[in-house]
């Protein structure tokens, strides 16, 4: 087994070079074709999502391979192959095997556990079949990897951690709350109209949402999808389609927009968003940052505790002696009269100063006793001045402003991004989009029901290798009983002509004593060698096999093309 992928995934690579890297129908066809035109490759699928781009192909040699594939993806996908080479990753035969496997498991996902990649990978092996670039090294890979799959979906909780993009973003968008709860009645624009786009306006029917409006490029398009919804018998939402032109007014009425389109720049840009939310409002839409100045301004206009308050603990003074200061004023021009050094006056500045020491070298250009002492004398006569020295506590924390209510949730399942990542920082509107679905994803509380699944992916692969190099093996086997069979006839054909009066039935005998023998003889080393040959590094033994009954290659070749037309013949998409 040969098996080598390259590719780059939302792991690997940044939306922008994902984006830019997608490949299309024609495009991946081509791809296809080119691969297995290549040198080094026999084979060849390609497994293309929103968050992944990966070509899988048997090759005969590693470097090669490795070197012809990033070429051809590089190509097919217009990123120059300097700019796309530190994104992609390799995996190469058994490690090949473990990653296609945690793929169809949803290991590798965006959101852990989702079900939609076995659809996809299910799609990919029925393209290659297709083309006939799929042999029975892709074959059999890619149908145990959807077995895979769903066994991992079956035997394990994975289902309750993982779920669809769409579904994970309005479960985002709903800060916790019940998603139907959260829908009902609410009305949503769905901008584009593909795969993920049309997921995404089922998903929003059915949990309850009073409209839909499409808004597509190819107004035909829009126009198709919200008729299935109006059509559809398991919702009842009023659906619509608009031209794009449109949809800045739409998202004035909307309360959710989703979108997910194919555009190379921003859909919605943070004016656009903008001018929806005070036209919805009729109040200016102000970033989240100006909210956190003016919260900031109005606690540094709050008058401070005195300095017997609470807010004084961890002081490294003393207090309870200097319980009667009035409020507003420190303990500081008391501890100068009262003689204390200049080291516990500096511990009490770094603590009102929020932790930072104090230089009082660069204040005043020298440091020692003298030093220590005009700082004192300076505190004794500002104390003597104006009784005490105002306070230099350290600032209380700053008190968080609960940020408005969002009138507007936006959903960016967009690849490259949508919505303007700026929209973040807009108050009255919440944007969950890529980076922030894999950010919550990544704390999900699933680790029990992945480490059943990657035990599941471990056993999986050590099956798949042990039947791959026991298969590899078979040939081999079958042309060394093959070859008995030939000798066998010969001796029998001599045996007639050496006693020619030999009668059938004798003959017979002696023919079925033959055969018997060299069965018996061969029986046991073939067993041990398929045995043998499917344990780790028992490939050299077909090697041995060929070498040791001097078996021609050729006809071992035969025996294994002769099994792959057959098998090919008999398989379909699973």
């Amino acid at each position: 087994m040969s098996l080598l992928v390259v590719g780059l995934s939302h792991r690997s690579a940044p939306v922008s070079v994902l984006e830019r890297a997608s490949l299309n129908a024609n495009a991946q066809l081509k791809l296809l074709q080119d691969t297995v035109a290549a040198e080094p490759a026999a084979e060849a699928a390609v497994l293309a999502t929103c968050n992944r781009i990966e070509l899988y192909a048997d090759v005969d040699k590693f470097h090669a391979g490795v070197a012809e594939l990033s070429t051809l993806l590089a190509q097919h996908s217009g990123v120059g192959l300097e700019e796309l080479t530190p994104y992609l990753y390799v995996h190469y035969e058994d490690r090949a095997v473990h990653h296609l496997f945690s793929v169809a498991c949803g290991l590798d996902s965006m959101v852990v556990g989702e079900g939609q990649i076995l659809g996809q990978i299910k799609d990919s092996l029925a393209r290659a079949q297709d083309l006939h670039t799929a042999g029975r090294l892709l074959n059999d890979l890619f149908q145990q990897a959807l077995r895979v799959g769903k066994r991992a979906h079956s035997e394990t909780g994975i289902d309750r951690a993982g779920q669809s993009l769409v579904t994970f973003g309005l479960e985002q968008l709903s800060a916790g709350a019940d998603v139907q709860q959260w829908a009902r009645g609410k009305k949503a624009l769905v901008i584009g109209a593909g795969s993920m786009s049309s997921l995404a306006a089922a998903t929003l029917a059915r949990a309850g949402v009073a409209e839909i409006v499409v808004a597509n490029r190819t107004f035909e398009r829009a126009e198709r999808l919200a008729r299935i919804l109006s059509e559809g018998d398991d919702t009842d939402v009023l659906a619509r389609a608009v031209p794009m032109d449109s949809v800045p007014g739409e998202l004035t009425r909307a309360d959710v927009a989703v979108s997910c389109t194919g555009a190379t720049g921003l859909v919605l840009t943070a004016d656009a968003v903008v001018a929806s939310v005070e036209g919805r409002t009729g109040a200016p839409a102000v970033e989240d940052t100006a909210v956190r100045e003016a919260a900031a301004t109005e606690a540094a206009e709050t008058p401070l505790p005195g300095a017997g308050s609470a807010a004084d603990e961890n002081c490294p003074l003393d207090l309870s002696s200097v319980s009667s200061v009035p409020s507003g004023f420190s303990v500081m021009g008391e501890a100068a009269v009262a003689g204390l050094d200049a080291a516990t006056l500096e511990q009490h500045g770094a603590w009102a100063a929020g932790g930072t020491a104090v230089d009082r070298t660069r204040e005043t250009g020298r440091s020692g006793p003298e030093a220590d002492a005009e700082l004192i004398g300076a505190l004794a006569a500002t104390a003597t001045r104006v009784g005490r020295i105002p306070e230099r506590r350290r600032p209380e924390p700053v008190v968080e402003v609960p940020r408005p209510e969002p009138v507007l949730f936006l959903l960016d399942l967009a690849m490259p991004r949508d919505v303007d990542a700026a929209v973040h920082r807009l108050a009255g509107v919440r944007l969950v989009d890529i980076e922030s679905l894999a950010d919550a994803s990544a704390d999900a509380p699933m680790a029990a029901d992945v480490d059943m699944v990657r035990r599941i992916v471990a056993d999986e692969v050590t099956a798949f290798g042990a039947a791959q190099r026991a298969a590899h093996i078979t040939p081999t086997v079958v042309a060394l009983r093959s070859m008995a069979a030939d000798v066998v006839a010969g001796e029998i054909a001599r045996l007639e002509g050496r006693l020619p009066g030999l009668d059938d039935k004798h003959r017979a005998e002696i023919t079925q004593t033959v055969k018997r023998v060299v069965d018996k003889l061969l029986h046991a080393p073939t067993v041990r060698v398929k045995q043998l040959a499917a344990e780790p590094g028992g490939a050299g033994y077909a090697d041995a096999l060929r070498t040791l009954f001097d078996l021609d290659q050729e006809t071992v070749a035969s025996v294994s093309r002769a099994g792959n037309s057959t098998t090919e013949k008999n398989r379909g998409p699973a």
